[in-house]
């Protein structure tokens, strides 16, 4: 399915409630954090979808090393595990197994049994955020420790809605 056919969802809503983004590294190891900043479009005529990681988060090793991340949308009864994997570390816990979260790997990304939807993306361009680029200086308040996230601009190859 395409982005452009998703009826019923509005991105910057369910986003902003958060989603998990998952990468899987060139070994074949994934890892896992929720997400609740991102956009969707398009660019370069194609469907994208930008998602951003602060350098020091575990997932941003797995969003350097592979090509692929998903990126998936689950409903109220997941809200324990958004919060879980928003705040601890893959480097300290296992949070699959803390959460129970079913998945299965398709062509490098990972599908969650229950999200209710997943957008699975390729990685077209990476670049950093920088204090010099902001023309409105109130979004640096996000950046106390001038740890700015990396903007990934990924086309959004496939939309599988259960």
């Amino acid at each position: 399915m395409k982005f452009s056919e998703l009826k019923d969802f509005n991105f910057s809503e369910r986003i902003n409630k958060g989603a998990l983004l998952t990468a899987t590294n060139k070994n074949g190891e994934i890892n896992t954090m929720t997400v609740s900043w991102g956009s969707a479009g398009v660019l370069w005529n194609k469907e994208i979808c930008t998602v951003f990681v602060r350098p020091q988060r575990y997932t941003y090793e797995f969003c350097e090393s592979g090509d692929t991340l998903s990126l998936s949308f689950f409903g109220s009864e997941r809200r324990d595990t958004l919060a879980f994997c928003g705040t601890k570390t893959g480097r300290d816990v296992d949070k699959f197994a803390h959460c129970e979260l079913k998945f299965k790997l398709e062509n490098g990304a990972c599908i969650f049994d229950d999200a209710q939807v997943i957008l699975v993306l390729k990685k077209l361009y990476a670049q950093d955020l920088k204090s010099e680029c902001f023309f409105d200086n109130s979004p640096l308040i996000n950046y106390k420790n001038n740890d700015f996230h990396r903007a990934y601009t990924c086309e959004i190859v496939d939309v599988i809605k259960k």
